[in-house]
């Protein structure tokens, strides 16, 4: 098969492989630019904002390749649309390019509800934009810390430091209105136990601080056995005078395991 090779003398075998090579080579370099499409360029569409497979249609269709990089949760985006591409927008590049997308989450990642009990509407509200979860309702009852969070619900219903819930969420807060302007008797919890004090202090909207003993671990059937504001003043002609308490302000409450005995003989003279 290779005969007409060896009856050439060698310098002309020589000559024939340099031609050959130098022939594949100068092919190669000129067909490396229709290759790679040296000199091809073309703009790169805006797909921001489209559903991810119509942008994947729309840059394939112009001999782009796609790749998907990364997602978040934008709430107000569709479900699956590109919320960023690279090479942006009206970049020019050339053909073939892979253009990189990032694309908004079909569900929203769950994120910890953390406690915003005591902290000002102002600074609540921040701290619920920074989880992605937006205020919802905001209502009010008497408490001395005027503005503040006193309760955190979702759905109506108060939520649990640490409970997992959708990015997205709205969060209603109850803030306190400052003191009321009601004055009223400082009512007698001696001797009634927690659950029974706090059933008379709810519709006065006073709020109340538990003292337990030590070994009370039942605290809403221990009972009261000191409290401050007392129900009345002791005057110095030994004479008792009403306390006075008005909505949003708090009593303090000392409990124990035993009911405290009650000297039903005691002095009920009230000076106004």
């Amino acid at each position: 098969m290779f005969t007409f090779l060896t009856k050439k003398p060698l310098w002309v075998n020589i000559v024939a492989v340099v031609l050959t090579g130098s022939l594949l080579i100068l092919l190669f370099f000129g067909s490396l630019a229709y290759i790679t499409k040296h000199g091809e360029y073309q703009k790169v569409p805006s797909v921001e904002g489209k559903n991810v497979n119509d942008a994947r249609k729309i840059l394939e269709a112009l001999n782009f390749e796609v790749e998907i990089v990364d997602s978040v949760y934008i709430d107000s985006l569709p479900k699956l649309a590109v919320t960023r591409q690279s090479p942006s927008a009206e970049a020019t590049v050339k053909v073939n390019r892979t253009i990189y997308l990032t694309i908004n989450r079909a569900m929203p990642p769950l994120v910890e509800m953390p406690s915003l009990v005591g902290f000002s509407l102002r600074n609540a509200q921040m701290y619920l934009e920074n989880l992605g979860l937006h205020l919802g309702d905001t209502t009010f009852k008497p408490d001395i810390a005027k503005n503040a969070v006193l309760e955190q619900l979702y759905n109506g219903k108060p939520i649990a430091t640490g409970t997992k819930i959708y990015m997205g969420g709205n969060i209603s807060f109850i803030l306190g209105d400052g003191i009321g302007t009601e004055q009223m008797s400082v009512p007698n919890l001696i001797g009634l136990t927690l659950a029974e004090a706090k059933a008379q202090l709810a519709p006065m909207n006073v709020n109340f601080t538990s003292v337990p003993d030590a070994g009370v671990t039942d605290f809403e059937n221990a009972f009261v056995y000191k409290q401050s504001p007392e129900k009345y003043m002791q005057l110095m002609d030994g004479q008792r005078q009403s306390n006075f308490i008005k909505p949003g302000q708090n009593i303090d409450l000392w409990l124990s395991l035993d009911r405290p005995v009650i000297d039903s003989s005691a002095n009920d003279i009230i000076t106004p």
